[in-house]
This record gives structure tokens, C-alpha cells and sequence, in this order.
């Protein structure tokens, strides 16, 4: 399928970072949103902050080539995360 299209391009990236993040979700659990606090006792905020921090760190590092293509991906995916947990969180205050 060809795309030329601005809107669908944006669609057809949106749909791969929702399924990137479907998929680990099913494989690693809903640990970004829920952290187990085995180790780390970071909320779900700040630990999606240290893992946004740790990405853009890549980054900073290496650049953005097409080594770091799976790093951007990942940084969209954790933002989108803490847009969640936000949302989350402000569910939870406006029941309380």
C-alpha cells in the first residue's frame, strides 16, 4: 500500500506505536502504568519519567539514525504511556 498521504502516514505511525505498546503491554505486563515496586519505588509518573529521560538520553548520545529508530518509537510509546497514567490519575482524584 502506498502512502503519500500526510494523514494516513500519521495514522499508519499512530497504529504501530498503539500496537508496539499492546504488545509489551501483553508481555511484560502493565508494569509501565502499575509498577510492581520490586526494586524500584518510583510511581507509575515518575517511573515513566525516568524511562522518557533514559530515552531521550540515547538519543542525546547517539542522534537519530536508523540505529535509534526503535529508541524513537520507544519515546513516543512512553509518552503516550504518561498521557494515560495523567488521565489515570485524574480519574482517580475527581472519584475520590
Amino acid at each position: 500500500m502506498v502512502m503519500s498521504n500526510t494523514a494516513d502516514l500519521i495514522k499508519d505511525e499512530a497504529r504501530k506505536i498503539v500496537m508496539l505498546l499492546i504488545e509489551k503491554n501483553k508481555a511484560y505486563g502493565d508494569t509501565a502504568n502499575n509498577p510492581p515496586k520490586i526494586f524500584s519505588k518510583l510511581d507509575a509518573v515518575e517511573g515513566l519519567y525516568a524511562r522518557i529521560d533514559d530515552k531521550l538520553s540515547r538519543i542525546k548520545m547517539r542522534g537519530i539514525t536508523d540505529a535509534t529508530e526503535d529508541t524513537v518509537s520507544d519515546l513516543i510509546g512512553y509518552l503516550l504511556l504518561l498521557k494515560v497514567q495523567i488521565r489515570k490519575n485524574e480519574k482517580d482524584l475527581h472519584n475520590k
